[in-house]
């Protein structure tokens, strides 16, 4: 299976109106509007300036089929790597969100050898998205717990969320113990 990230471009824009559906976005609050979606666009494509992270467009043989990114945020008062996903329900349950996932880890790791980098990247998918936290599992990730998360950010508005860990730097973690250091 070839599954590649490529950055997130204009071209990624149809995409983005194939993930805006009731059943894609029914962990994160629905779909937006089209004003909504046309500002996230834009979000996304100023990732890489704006929050020290990428918007990736996830590609199987050629053909937008999800997304996944990752960004800086302040998570319980520390500097923290976020990210998240989609895969398009004709190619779920394919192992193209575990491609993509390994995938992003390893652009992550890179990015956390900057200087003042987080050395650790979060998630923060909804308790009740069985598929997206077993995803976290499969990956490497720790979970920390449950946790209200607002999403989108500055929204006020609070999802319970699951609060995978996934340490991508030496020494993310001390003390957390073997196994937490991915």
């Amino acid at each position: 299976m070839d599954v590649h990230l490529e950055p997130w471009s204009e071209s990624a824009l149809g995409l983005l109106r194939r993930i805006n559906t009731p059943q894609m976005r029914r962990w994160v609050g629905g779909p937006e509007p089209e004003e909504q979606l046309l500002a996230r666009h834009r979000r996304y494509l100023a990732l890489p300036e704006t929050a020290g992270g990428c918007m990736f467009a996830v590609l199987l043989e050629g053909e937008m089929v999800g997304s996944i990114a990752y960004h800086q945020r302040t998570w319980q008062g520390e500097q923290v790597f976020e990210t998240g996903w989609n895969v398009l329900p004709p190619h779920q349950g394919r192992g193209i969100a575990a491609a993509a996932g390994a995938a992003l880890v390893a652009v992550v790791r890179e990015a956390a050898r900057r200087p003042g980098a987080p050395g650790t990247l979060h998630a923060f998918p909804s308790v009740e998205n069985a598929a997206s936290n077993a995803l976290c599992r499969r990956l490497g990730f720790t979970l920390l717990g449950e946790c209200d998360f607002e999403y989108p950010s500055g929204s006020g508005t609070l999802m319970r969320s699951s609060d995978w860990v996934l340490a991508v730097a030496e020494a993310a973690l001390p003390g957390a113990g073997p196994g937490v250091a991915g």
